[in-house]
């Protein structure tokens, strides 16, 4: 009878040592943590790791190229604009939540000029994702 009740209350104590509730504390590190992975690449011109969090088809505006593109065609548009314009810095000024929906406003600083860097993330296949990426000149 000892044995049964010390397995049952061992079976009770890892239950609810592993579950784990999501408050928003949480919520928003992860977001934050996914911005700054994503501010990360920007930093870096790696337009790959960029391209990890795009979506299937993103709408992406780099200068005066603007559509719907696929995941592979915006990693390239991405690749040519960090060819043409290295990375001195990039800042995440603003971002923002709102419902399943988050978005980032930056400022990027080239050998070229600076630019305004906007992302917005959706849920896609329950993971937030680039959604829509846009890169224009600061002065727009």
């Amino acid at each position: 009878m000892k044995i049964k009740l010390y397995i049952a209350l061992l079976l009770f104590s890892f239950k609810a040592s592993s579950s784990t509730v999501i408050t928003p504390e949480i919520t928003d590190k992860i977001t934050s943590d996914i911005t700054d992975e994503i501010a990360t690449a920007i930093k870096s011109g790696n337009s790959k790791a960029l391209s990890a969090y795009f979506t299937d088809n993103v709408d992406l505006k780099v200068l005066a190229q603007e559509d719907v593109y696929s995941k592979a065609q915006a990693e390239l548009i991405v690749k040519d604009f960090f060819a043409k314009n290295l990375v001195k810095s990039f800042t995440i000024e603003h971002k923002s939540t709102k419902n399943e929906s988050r978005f980032a406003i930056g400022k990027l600083e080239s050998a070229n000029g600076k630019f305004r860097v906007y992302f917005l993330l959706k849920k896609s296949a329950g993971k937030l994702k680039i959604q829509q990426f846009r890169i224009e000149p600061e002065n727009e």
